[in-house]
């Protein structure tokens, strides 16, 4: 077993004396500076002098320039990190296989206050019903207090308080409310166990991590809907993931990484508090209580290792052709270039969750034809336009460009947005005797925000339709005030023109967001980028730099292109100059042609020296 040697320890905060790092500022810094006690050196003793090296230190003056420890910036939000997370974060790229033992002397005051400043400041209240306000109240004194609980064991987790939100279908979602304590424990326990879960999830993960975000995943969709050999796309839906997880399975997948018995224990603690609803306490069996800081956490985990790594795998060794994968938490997307490969991984699929007690949804699950020859090999048979699919809110469809080539098209679910104008149609009634301009700046946001997220190109007509479904929704909720002074729809349009802003795209094509993030000339543009020696390939997107031969030699032309998740592990996006002699491209790569059929690639002549395209590599 490998310990992590990093030794970062902060002591605990002392009444009267700020701790290390601590600042004045109320920003989620997750991770403080830290610095060297003055004259304090910690010394290591043995085990025989009858106290533990935390009681008895020697000391001596400190020096000046090392009195404090600068900070990095090793996250992907761009975020500085302590020196001692930043060692944690180091030791876990550089061992995959280390299990880290000491971890909770990161969870420092200073750690907590930044996580209690991180969260929702309108966040309901929990069992206790204590608010994020009041327990700003006297806040240094309850963060001792709660780090005092912590390192000695004290800390107890309360019940979730449970509620119930309405999902788009009409069904209710289960979600449990934790307490604040609980909400700012777990947030700090996040902040430490994201430096080494970060190091370790793959490129096609895109669900509650930092620096990723929805619309992350859908221009890494999209692009690999144009650019890639993509003829079937699978939509996997789980059924009830959060509440069917096997706890004990997801702590053997914790101990993978983590041998901080403390830390378990805390994980361990919150997976069995239970739920309070209507006054009766109920545990669950199975499940993690989706609502809590840590949930997202703890499910990336759980689909780490018992979806992630199986069929990263799967697609390099069993895929006869290219596969495409995407995951945003448990919504799953994958796209396969053959109707075997597809339907084989459905059948895999189903028998790797059964081991781990969960199921595909038989209604939501199903694999349908989409992409470029997908019209017109279905309009050769006689069954119509393709079918759509749906993904974090957006319907993609198959259509076509000006210039009458294959392109991807996002409209936003119809059910999505009637169920958001319904919820608002009922809140303009409730704010029918509001003064005019304050409903007009409520209005002003609630569309900034709808249109933040769904104006991308192609869904102007939407976002025309939700505004103008608005706008006559508050008309006749101004015209039911009075019925002496009925408003006209000629100064109802006026107010509409100068409370809520024009549909307008306010996101660039995926293609050209994905490749400016994604730059083959900068190296450092990802945290899990690699150069390769054919330009940089990207290990966030499982892609490794295939094999070259001993006389091909890159030129030193530069590279702009994007390299995109490859179905059989390699780099396959780019074209690129190459000068040398035996460059030959792969016969066992197939390729497809437009009507859908697959054939091996030509091989290449000796002596090469124009351009050859590697699609296959």
């Amino acid at each position: 077993m490998h310990e992590n040697r990093e030794t970062s320890e902060t002591p605990a905060a002392q009444p009267g004396r700020r701790s290390a790092g601590e600042g004045q500022s109320h920003k989620a810094r997750v991770y403080v500076p830290e610095e060297s006690h003055d004259g304090i050196v910690p010394m290591n003793h043995s085990n025989k002098d009858g106290t533990s090296s935390a009681e008895s230190e020697e000391g001596r003056p400190s020096i000046k320039e090392n009195a404090r420890q600068p900070n990095t910036y090793s996250t992907q939000s761009g975020k500085g990190v302590s020196q001692g997370l930043a060692d944690v974060r180091k030791a876990a790229r550089e061992n995959k296989e280390m299990k880290f033992t000491a971890l909770l002397h990161h969870l420092t005051v200073d750690l907590l206050r930044e996580s209690f400043y991180s969260l929702k400041r309108k966040a309901a209240p929990g069992v206790d019903g204590v608010t994020w306000q009041e327990y700003e109240l006297g806040l240094e004194d309850r963060l001792i207090d709660l780090h005092d609980r912590v390192h000695r064991g004290g800390y107890r987790a309360t019940p979730s308080r449970r509620v119930y939100i309405e999902k788009a279908d009409g069904r209710q979602r289960p979600l449990a409310v934790p307490a604040i304590e609980d909400k700012l424990v777990q947030q700090a326990v996040v902040t430490i166990l994201n430096q080494i879960y970060e190091e370790d999830f793959l490129g096609f993960s895109y669900g509650f991590r930092p620096g990723r975000s929805q619309h992350q995943a859908l221009d890494a969709l999209s692009y690999a809907l144009l650019k890639k050999k993509v003829n079937y796309i699978l939509d996997a839906d789980i059924r009830g993931f959060f509440d069917n997880l096997d706890k004990s399975w997801l702590v053997q997948f914790v101990e993978h990484r983590l041998a901080d018995p403390r830390i378990l224990r805390l994980i361990q603690k919150w997976l069995n508090a239970g739920v309070m609803e209507e006054g009766e306490w109920s545990n669950t069996q199975t499940g993690s209580p989706q609502g809590s800081v840590i949930s997202p956490l703890l499910a990336n985990i759980y689909l780490h290792y018992a979806f992630d790594l199986w069929v990263n795998v799967w697609r390099k060794k069993r895929a006869h052709g290219e596969v495409v994968v995407i995951r945003y938490a448990d919504d799953i997307i994958l796209g396969f270039q053959h109707q075997t490969d597809a339907d084989r991984f459905l059948e895999n699929f189903r028998e790797r969750l059964g081991k781990f007690g969960l199921e595909l949804h038989p209604d939501k699950t199903r694999r349908i034809e989409f992409g470029r020859f997908a019209e017109q090999n279905r309009k050769r048979r006689g069954e119509g336009k393709p079918e759509t699919f749906d993904f974090l809110g957006c319907k993609h469809i198959s259509g076509k460009n000006r210039l009458g080539r294959f392109t991807v098209r996002r409209k936003t679910i119809r059910k999505r947005m009637g169920a958001k104008l319904r919820e608002l149609k009922q809140q303009l009634r409730e704010r029918m005797h509001d003064p005019v301009r304050q409903t007009g700046q409520w209005l002003k946001s609630i569309v900034q925000g709808h249109f933040h997220y769904y104006a991308v190109p192609g869904n102007l007509d939407s976002l025309s339709v939700f505004r103008r479904r608005l706008t006559g929704y508050w008309w006749h909720t101004l015209r039911r005030r009075s019925q002496k002074r009925r408003l006209s729809w000629t100064r109802m349009l006026a107010l509409a023109d100068r409370w809520l802003p024009q549909p307008r795209v306010l996101h660039p094509y995926p293609a050209d967001r994905f490749a400016a993030s994604h730059p083959r000339s900068e190296p450092d543009a990802l945290t899990s980028a690699r150069p390769g020696p054919r330009g940089l390939c990207l290990e966030a997107h499982g892609i490794q730099p295939p094999e070259m031969g001993a006389a091909a030699k890159l030129s030193s032309q530069p590279r702009t292109k994007s390299c995109v998740m490859s179905g059989n592990g390699h780099c396959e996006a780019w074209t690129g100059r190459f000068a040398g002699r035996n460059v030959s491209k792969r016969q066992d790569s197939p390729e497809i042609d437009r009507d859908g059929s697959s054939r091996p690639y030509p091989v290449a002549g000796k002596a090469e020296t124009q351009d050859a395209s590697w699609r296959g590599c």
